[in-house]
């Protein structure tokens, strides 16, 4: 059996992994001063980050239609893929899986449709896992899916409490820290709920905070070092990741500016990253 990948940009894989596993991305939707924007078009990353403070309204996101799902399970069924999975971002925080399976039941039995309960890396690793499955058939690549989950850590430290507010998608946090914006909050994603696990006063602390985290987590089978446009800081936690426990990390580790549909709600100059244990 021929087992074809979906996703969507929440992913934030990057494009060569993207074109030699040839996984179909779904683009999700920004919406910026009343305009929308398809995910990675029209805009780059770096250009929304740089113009979020400043946008009239602020901007909200949107999740996929209907028919954005159809083409490209029709796309890999017409190249002689038998089934098709499909992996999306926590259905917790977006509509994107349900969409994804609305558009599943024009294919009766050949799609199935996954909600990762997580954003970014932590969506994309376990889009690969499945990939990389794939040529063993369904069950070992939903099996890949399900065993990278489990041994999945997604944290972040964000440089103001003021667009987790605006979102109000992530009551707990706001409840915990109420209005004290100027803190630089530490947060967990964990099975599509966003977690307060502490809150310090300076980026450096912030990033220590994270850094333990990751330091606890043992042996690593994927890394990756995320950002809202805050290259210079990521880089800076990745050397000393490096630098503590180099034995522990993965030969190859990925790095990425978070797409605006999550950063919109995240906010820039934040950090985070996510980890698959061994």
């Amino acid at each position: 059996m021929k087992i074809g990948i979906v996703t969507d940009s929440t992913a934030d894989l990057p494009a060569y992994l993207l074109e030699e596993h040839q996984i179909q991305v779904v683009p999700t939707i920004l919406v910026l001063d009343g305009k929308e924007y398809a995910d990675g078009i029209g805009i780059t990353r770096e250009e929304f980050y740089h113009r979020l403070p400043s946008f009239k309204t602020p901007p909200t996101t949107a999740a996929p239609s209907i028919g954005n799902f159809v083409t490209p399970y029709e796309t890999l069924f017409s190249r002689g893929y038998d089934h098709v999975i499909s992996i999306h971002a926590a259905a917790t925080l977006t509509t994107t899986v349900n969409i994804a399976r609305e558009a599943a039941k024009e294919f009766p039995e050949k799609v199935t449709c996954v909600d990762s309960g997580s954003l970014s890396l932590g969506v994309g690793f376990q889009v690969l896992a499945a990939a990389e499955a794939a040529e063993d058939g369904l069950k070992a690549a939903l099996d890949a899916i399900v065993s990278t989950r489990k041994r999945l850590q997604v944290f972040a430290a964000l440089d103001t409490m003021e667009y987790l507010r605006r979102s109000g998608r992530v009551h707990a946090v706001v409840a915990r820290f109420g209005g004290l914006l100027s803190i630089k909050p530490v947060i967990e994603l964990l099975d599509g709920a966003v977690k307060p696990i502490g809150v310090v006063r300076t980026t450096s602390q912030a990033d220590e905070r994270i850094l333990n985290f990751l330091l606890k987590a043992g042996e690593l089978q994927r890394l990756a070092v995320m950002h809202t446009n805050a290259e210079h800081r990521a880089r800076k936690l990745l050397n000393e990741m490096m630098s503590r426990v180099p034995q522990a990390m993965p030969r190859e580790i990925l790095f990425a500016n978070v797409t605006g549909v999550i950063g919109t709600h995240l906010g820039p100059n934040g950090v985070g990253f996510a980890a698959v244990r061994k």
